[in-house]
């Protein structure tokens, strides 16, 4: 039987989503699976969840959780990007801030990854701005999947970012019931 986790802020958590950011030689690719779930039903099946934002489409962005949630925040980042050009961790250290003291906003349940040519960061409810060691972030239910396929797969030579992200996302398709093959994929 499949439980919900009661941390909102566990990528394990998250049904119906996985998001996969990879850096790599330059390039930096991330992924998002079409599939929307609701409960143990599949509802959409090509749902786009990952998405330029920024002055020119500079920022990659991408959501697990609740759709409405993730607009909210998308929209609130794309401000804190207007207030902040170029500066994607203050952006998201400024959005971590609102997420976390603004009574509307402590209740989005969702998760964001973005990056941009320079940074990669999982940004939380909890006010978390994180940024991955190795430059490989995944979020979602089948998130610790694609993570692990990822971090194999980086180690490859004369792969690119784009191509781990697409090879690590199959492989998470394959094993979560709540993410598919339909594959987004967006680079910078």
């Amino acid at each position: 039987m499949q439980t919900q986790s009661t941390n909102p802020y566990d990528p394990v958590g998250w049904h119906g989503t996985t998001i996969l950011c990879v850096r790599r030689d330059g390039q930096v690719a991330m992924a998002g699976d079409g599939q929307v779930s609701l409960g143990q039903t599949v509802v959409k099946g090509n749902a786009r969840k990952v998405r330029r934002i920024g002055a020119g489409g500079a920022v990659l962005a991408g959501f697990a959780g609740a759709t409405a949630d993730a607009f909210t925040l998308l929209e609130r980042l794309e401000a804190k990007l207007e207030r902040f050009p170029n500066q994607l961790e203050r952006a998201c250290v400024e959005l971590a801030k609102d997420w976390r003291t603004d009574r509307y906003l402590r209740r989005l349940e969702a998760m964001m990854a973005v990056a941009d040519r320079d940074r990669s960061f999982t940004l939380t409810g909890n006010g978390d701005v994180l940024e991955p060691e190795d430059g490989v972030i995944a979020i979602g239910s089948g998130g610790n999947f694609a993570l692990a396929a990822a971090r194999a797969l980086i180690t490859v030579p004369d792969v690119t970012a784009e191509e781990i992200a697409r090879r690590a996302m199959r492989i998470a398709a394959d094993i979560c019931v709540y993410t598919n093959n339909n594959v987004i994929v967006e680079t910078i």
